[in-house]
């Protein structure tokens, strides 16, 4: 507790406010983009957006891991759950709005739908109840993909198997610098992806696209700093890739976490809702591990999702091309009770974290 109180300190905070505020003096405007719910959360939380001089601004960009899932991939689950299989996930899964009906609808209908909390207790529930076929619906970053990993490499029953829908997230921050409007200036690069990848990933921005990039932490110290290292990089007229968060990443990552993902997954183009198809950014099961994924043991095939709810703003929200305020429906027709689009669903959506701090966003 008391190393966390260091990290939410209000003198040090406002000191690092004023150096950054000294350092954007004499640059025109910076925009900096973040690609994590928690990075949200702590921003918007501790209203750190107030901190900032008038020509520094920090977007969110694709960083909440369930926002993303394409309504496709909502539906396949909606799909198998409808045949008679139980479908696992976690609990921020259940709401996010497939084409015609989310998960917990499908629960409400009759379906067997059941919350978990880590994909050990999918595992569990396969093997107290042979008679039934699981599937585990895997949604999740780098972050929580090594876990998936682990349990498909380890022997698991054989009535269990996994629809993955594991993103990796630099081809997403790629695709947000072809967004000319956008106009981003820097990137704040998330703490608990990089704590597994490592910094080798997010070379790319610096030495080829000329953008200061920063791995940072999740307290309002952390946050602050990244931003003053990205504007002292800019007034410097660099671009370097640092680390804000060295006591938790390091620059090779989590060997062990890389070396299980290696063997369970491959690299493969992806649909993310609001974003499109990117290249080489979704995680699917190798081969070897066929009979353990979902979509070819249960033949699963859907028509075309529909990401784009009408009257929702969620998809330009993803890419922080707009504020949730700035959505017509925000805290209206769409709120935390009865979310309509899936940035409202999660914790880590953006909708999500300024309906429940809207005072510090007004």
């Amino acid at each position: 507790m008391a190393e966390n109180l260091k990290y939410r300190n209000p003198e040090l905070a406002h000191n690092i406010a004023s150096k950054i505020q000294s350092a954007a003096a004499k640059t025109g405007n910076i925009k900096i983009c973040h690609v994590c719910g928690t990075h949200e959360w702590t921003i918007t939380h501790y209203g750190l957006r107030s901190l900032l001089p008038e020509n520094v601004e920090v977007i969110a960009g694709p960083g909440c891991p369930v926002c993303i899932v394409p309504a496709a991939e909502i539906d396949e689950a909606v799909l198998l759950a409808q045949m008679g299989i139980v479908v696992t996930c976690f609990g921020d899964v259940l709401r996010v709005p497939g084409s015609k009906m989310s998960l917990l609808e499908a629960k409400a209908a009759g379906a067997d739908v059941r919350i978990v909390y880590a994909t050990s207790d999918a595992v569990e529930m396969a093997r107290r109840e042979p008679q039934k076929q699981f599937v585990f619906f895997a949604v999740g970053f780098e972050t929580t993909a090594p876990s998936t990993a682990l349990e498909v490499m380890g022997n698991p029953p054989k009535n269990l198997s996994f629809l993955c829908s594991h993103r990796v997230i630099p081809p997403a921050m790629e695709l947000l610098l072809s967004i000319e409007d956008l106009q981003i200036g820097g990137f704040i690069a998330p703490g608990h992806v990089s704590a597994i990848i490592g910094l080798k990933p997010y070379e790319v921005f610096p030495k080829v696209h000329r953008m200061p990039t920063v791995v940072a932490g999740f307290e309002p110290i952390d946050v602050l700093m990244s931003v003053y290292m990205i504007v002292k990089q800019i007034r410097e007229g660099t671009a370097r890739l640092e680390n804000e968060y060295p006591r938790v990443v390091k620059p090779e990552g989590n060997p062990k976490a890389l070396q299980i993902m290696q063997k369970a997954f491959k690299l493969a183009e992806g649909s993310w809702r609001g974003i499109g198809k990117l290249q080489n950014s979704a995680l699917q099961l190798r081969e070897s591990l066929a009979n353990y994924d979902a979509r070819l043991k249960y033949d699963v095939h859907v028509e075309e999702g529909k990401d784009i709810i009408k009257g929702c703003q969620c998809h330009l929200v993803i890419i922080g091309k707009i504020k949730p305020s700035q959505c017509p429906i925000f805290l209206k027709a769409c709120t935390p009770e009865k979310p309509v689009g899936a940035c409202m669903v999660s914790s880590e959506g953006t909708c999500r974290v300024w309906a429940k701090n809207v005072a510090a966003e007004a």
